[in-house]
């Protein structure tokens, strides 16, 4: 049995039985018996489905809200943003299932083509296999199972062992909505549970958000099936001389420390021009300082406990590497009352953790920088690309940083945690491989059939 305990109270909030291997095969069965009439499904059947999902999760957004929180220690505002969202995406793929198309076009362009007339169709998949993370668990799950309704794929998830209940939440709202019993199904359980998912020929493609240590794992196992990839990154921001950079200190804590830093595009490194380096990191410094801490069901928390006790340690360990290689750290940096406060360093060598793999934990490192070339350059030196933020008002640069990040979404003059939910997502390098987004998983999850009429 699998005991879901509040990361903050430290209370059981749920006892469920893990998922066996048959279990795991006999939900796969059955999503596979039911793909070819789902494809079949009309478009405005599924539409409506979704639309009503979406008023259901808006008229249980209290409830919901109060779930990813006793789950998953998310603050009060950050779990309502979360549900927020979620209505949104359920809403964006009621209309993508009414306006999948593909297209029709002329043949005649080849000389061989004369006289034939051409158009393509997007045609499900197949079952969807999905493994999600804890630290969205509304609506990461919703990423992946709106979509995949909307182009008529059976769907299986897997969310993480830590915070299942809300993933269960959402296939009875589905249920509720009108969706026939089997297209959404949710598996609860530990590697084991994913490995069987992932592992059977049945499932055409699996959509997995998680570590690229895992995905790669998951990539051996699936071979030639399709599979999406949203991982993790050490998200950068560039704060050039053009802009106030002292003001900017509300937006960086904000991107650096909502939820404790347990988002993938949180900021991590900040590069500031040295001609605002002091006053901007003192100004980030009395913000962080000022942030309320404690109990996540409170409307005025703004952080509250990491997801679990190993998360603690496993940052004080990368913080104790960086202080012994030359890292000052300006505040935080320690836990009280078992939450890890903000911590803000500087001097981090590039070696370290902190400043090259994914912290994901309320933490940023400072960096000062002459040139703008140079910022860049150091923004690139990173195994990630996800997303992000560059601060300027000089239109050249802007594109500069278009063209030269490698990474998979450049957001100017906001913070690289920006996020909507009908945008392409995803990232280069180890950041991942395919793009969410409501639309973009739409085409991941559909295949291009050519009819060719002579």
């Amino acid at each position: 049995m699998r005991h879901i305990i509040n990361p903050y109270t430290h209370q059981t909030i749920a006892t469920l039985a893990d998922s066996t291997q048959s279990d795991v095969e006999s939900a796969i069965a059955r999503a596979y018996n039911l793909r070819t009439s789902f494809a079949k499904m009309p478009a405005h059947r599924k539409a409506g489905i979704l639309a009503r999902a979406s008023a259901l999760i808006e008229a249980q957004a209290d409830d919901l809200a109060h779930l990813i929180i006793s789950e998953s220690a998310k603050p009060l505002k950050y779990a309502k943003g979360e549900v927020a969202r979620a209505v949104e995406t359920f809403l964006f793929a009621s209309d993508m299932a009414r306006n999948l198309r593909g297209e029709a076009f002329h043949m005649d362009s080849a000389r061989g083509g004369t006289g034939k007339f051409a158009y393509t169709l997007r045609v499900p998949i197949g079952v969807v296999g999905a493994i999600t993370p804890f630290n969205f668990p509304l609506n990461l799950v919703a990423h992946k199972v709106a979509p995949a309704l909307a182009v008529g794929c059976p769907i299986i998830v897997k969310p993480a062992p830590t915070t299942p209940l809300t993933a269960l939440r959402l296939m009875d709202i589905l249920s509720e909505a009108g969706l026939p019993d089997g297209l959404f199904q949710v598996l609860v359980g530990d590697a084991d549970v994913g490995h069987w998912l992932t592992s059977d020929p049945r499932i055409a493609m699996i959509t997995f958000t998680g570590s690229d240590v895992v995905a790669e794992k998951i990539s051996r196992v699936v071979g030639l099936r399709k599979a999406v990839y949203e991982l993790g990154g050490n998200a950068a921001v560039i704060i050039d001389e053009t802009v106030n950079a002292p003001a900017l200190a509300d937006k960086i804590a904000l991107g650096a420390f909502a939820y404790s830093g347990q988002v993938c595009i949180s900021v991590q490194r900040a590069y500031i021009h040295t001609s605002h380096y002091e006053a901007f990191k003192s100004a980030l410094i009395d913000r962080a300082q000022k942030l309320k801490l404690g109990d996540p069901a409170l409307p005025q928390t703004d952080m509250s406990v990491m997801i679990s006790q190993s998360a603690n340690e496993r940052v004080s360990a990368w913080l104790t590497e960086a202080v012994t290689e030359g890292a000052t750290i300006l505040t935080g940096g320690r836990i009280e009352n078992e939450i890890f406060l903000p911590t803000i360093i500087e001097n981090a060598p590039t070696s370290a953790k902190v400043m090259h793999q994914e912290a994901f934990a309320p933490l940023v490192c400072l960096i000062p920088f002459d040139d703008y070339q140079d910022a860049i350059r150091m923004v690139n030196d990173s195994p990630y690309g996800l997303q992000v933020g560059v601060f300027t008002s000089d239109i050249g640069r802007m594109m500069t940083a278009a063209e030269q990040l490698e990474v998979g979404g450049v957001i100017i003059n906001d913070a690289p945690t920006f996020r909507v939910d009908n945008m392409p997502y995803g990232g280069l390098k180890r950041s991942g491989v395919g793009r969410e987004g409501v639309r973009y998983s739409a085409d991941e999850m559909t295949i291009t059939k050519l009819v060719v009429i002579s």
